[in-house]
């Protein structure tokens, strides 16, 4: 399964248990100088703060927070064969005096701000006949080339990458591509690189932007095979479109492998520091995800934050936050790049979440850890042809995701007798707490392959020094078998996701833990959201996110927060199509109100050219976690 999307099996049967999702041109373009003030980047800036500099709307007047306007994209998957892939995870941004944003497809769509009418579209035409493994578009990036004068055309851009390994550049302006642009606009991503199958090779995440080069990654099945295919990072100019230089995750280790090995792919968002000359990479782990015989050692670039020079593509240093991975545990947050106040000092910091819970950080110029980390021993493998890391790095700050242990005296039940049953399921799995490493007779991940903090990433407050951070907890089940069992066991494994893993000596199946009462077994909370303290390191607060009449434990949740000068934390994620806002300094619920879908995305702020503050949401559902999905646009504005 694809790395960008959480193993959410359980979601639609647990969530329909308790709640649903689902309730019913003329514009003068503004130059760069009128540039609207707001979220110009996908993580609001370049280096994914989520923080809003606005405080029009605020605790005092949150109560008059109203829908402004709402716009559809008219995505809906129409004509796709994976229909019911369809997600729209989009976080617009604001630039060039419009709004910017992609559908799943690549539509990219441009907004005014104030109203919410459509100015222009581009639509690269993607085929719907084909089975790409994600259908997802999270964002764009933009970028001025100050070598043209003002009013030229392509002076102020929008750069697209798609899931069909298309990097586009558009004229911000009109909606037309940039002809000078690669070719006719548009730079091939396949050429150049190995992936077995065209459709396993996507961009998902919007291109970092950096001075005058675009770096883009790539989203790669990797739980299918052995030799997927190479996850390396690429950057190109941005003027020309020519390739400036190639970073390969798993170069410097291939001579450790015994046999084909791919992946480590960057698919999720980078982060960039121009002072410096550096991008940071988020990369995920070599495949397959949940069996490393092939790939003995560390597998030293996978699971890391990689800080590269932007400007030649040169390792500057790293940072390992999972050893030899074997439990799909990626980089999946976008790098933090905030200002910590600690001790008198203002510390340039990468603060690094994970689906562990662990936050790791590092000194964004040499990634030397500012709060200690610790390498602890972690349980070995009992498979003959494993690798096992003897220890895996456990950060001292708090873990975000509590790590309360899948224990007969933890696990979870509405009642003793549930409890007492589902016990009698996960009774003879192995479970040696966390990084206990798949089995055959069947393993606990908990924390699950999805859980923890996902794309969704974290929010800086950057007045009180405050990290917030949307949890999801639930554990996975998987079971390695002989590879010569995989007919038997796919066609016996109604409930499970059966991978082959070809080309090593073992398939693998796995599931979500849920209970006969279609509630998860490991102990709730399910969902959170929580406050760190960066100066101290201290945990300020944590509640619960969400809840239901049905289901009081907190919500799974997808997606991510943001947090605004006006001392409130934004954020959709639950699937219970909810949009709540908290109050950032002790976490309590101050408003919500109903989306016409769940908001499975990260909400964003501006402030238009008549001062007025926005929060807006894509209001989509989500069609591979198995809610009902749409095409809504939501902006809220203070009312009367």
């Amino acid at each position: 399964m694809h790395k960008e999307i959480f193993f959410f099996t359980f979601i639609v049967s647990l969530f329909l248990s308790f709640s649903s999702c689902q309730n019913e041109k003329g514009i003068t373009q503004k130059s760069q100088s009128e540039n609207y003030s707001g979220w110009y980047a996908y993580g609001g800036d370049n280096g994914g703060n989520r923080y809003a500099s606005l405080n029009e709307i605020n605790l005092d007047n949150i109560d008059k927070l109203k829908i402004a306007w709402t716009y559809r994209t008219g995505e809906l998957g129409q004509g796709s064969v994976i229909k019911e892939k369809l997600t729209f995870e989009a976080t617009p941004i604001i630039f060039n005096g419009l709004l910017y944003l992609p559908t799943a497809y690549g539509k990219v769509i441009a907004l005014h701000p104030t109203t919410g009418e459509e100015v222009w579209s581009y639509d690269p035409q993607i085929s719907r006949n084909t089975n790409f493994s994600e259908l997802t578009s999270r964002g764009v990036s933009a970028w001025i080339d100050t070598q043209l004068q003002e009013n030229q055309a392509c002076r102020n851009c929008i750069l697209l990458g798609t899931i069909n390994a298309k990097l586009i550049k558009i004229d911000a302006v009109t909606g037309k591509v940039c002809k000078e642009f690669g070719e006719d606009g548009i730079v091939d991503l396949h050429d150049g690189i190995y992936a077995p199958s065209p459709r396993d090779h996507q961009i998902t995440s919007p291109p970092a932007i950096i001075h005058d080069v675009v770096v883009v990654g790539s989203s790669i099945g990797d739980n299918w095979q052995a030799d997927i295919g190479s996850g390396v990072v690429r950057a190109y100019d941005l003027r020309s479109g020519e390739k400036k230089w190639v970073w390969d995750p798993l170069g410097t280790s291939r001579k450790d492998f015994t046999g084909p090995v791919g992946a480590a792919n960057a698919w999720s968002i980078m982060s960039t520091d121009p002072e410096r000359d550096l991008v940071y990479i988020p990369t995920g782990s070599a495949s397959p995800d949940f069996f490393g015989g092939l790939r003995p050692g560390d597998n030293r670039y996978a699971n890391s934050i990689v800080a590269l020079q932007a400007s030649s593509g040169e390792l500057v240093w790293h940072f390992q936050t999972v050893h030899h991975d074997l439990w799909d545990y990626d980089v999946a947050a976008q790098p933090a790049l905030v200002d910590i106040e600690k001790n008198g000092e203002i510390i340039p910091a990468l603060v690094q979440a994970t689906k562990t819970g662990n936050l790791f950080v590092l000194h964004r110029e040499t990634g030397k850890p500012i709060y200690p980390i610790e390498e602890r021993p972690v349980p070995k493998s009992d498979i003959p042809e494993e690798y096992t890391a003897p220890t895996q790095p456990f950060s001292s700050l708090p873990n975000l995701m509590g790590q309360k242990p899948m224990t007969k005296e933890n696990i979870w039940g509405a009642t003793k007798k549930e409890r007492l049953q589902n016990y009698e399921v996960i009774k003879d799995a192995r479970y040696d707490g966390i990084f206990t490493p798949p089995s055959l007779k069947g393993t606990i991940l908990y924390p699950g392959n999805g859980s923890g903090i996902n794309w969704g990433s974290v929010a800086f407050d950057t007045e009180n020094q405050l990290l917030i951070a949307n949890t999801c907890r639930y554990a996975t089940y998987v079971e390695l078998f002989p590879a010569q069992e995989y007919d038997n066991m796919n066609a016996n494994s109604e409930g499970y996701e059966v991978s082959k893993q070809d080309g090593t000596p073992y398939g693998m199946r796995r599931k979500t833990l849920i209970s006969n009462n279609l509630q998860l077994m490991n102990p709730p909370p399910w969902g959170t959201l929580a406050a760190v303290n960066l100066s101290t390191g201290q945990l300020a607060w944590e509640i619960e996110l969400g809840k239901s009449a049905g289901q009081p434990y907190g919500l799974p949740n997808a997606g991510g927060a943001m947090v605004t000068k006006g001392g409130l934390i934004f954020i959709a994620a639950t699937l219970d199509s909810k949009f709540r806002a908290y109050n950032v300094k002790n976490g309590s619920l101050v408003w919500e109100t109903e989306l016409p879908r769940c908001g499975i995305a990260t909400p964003m702020s501006y402030e238009d050219e008549n001062g007025k503050q926005f929060v807006i949401i894509a209001a989509g559902g989500h069609g591979k976690i198995g809610v009902e999905t749409g095409d809504f646009v939501v902006a809220f504005a203070l009312g009367n």
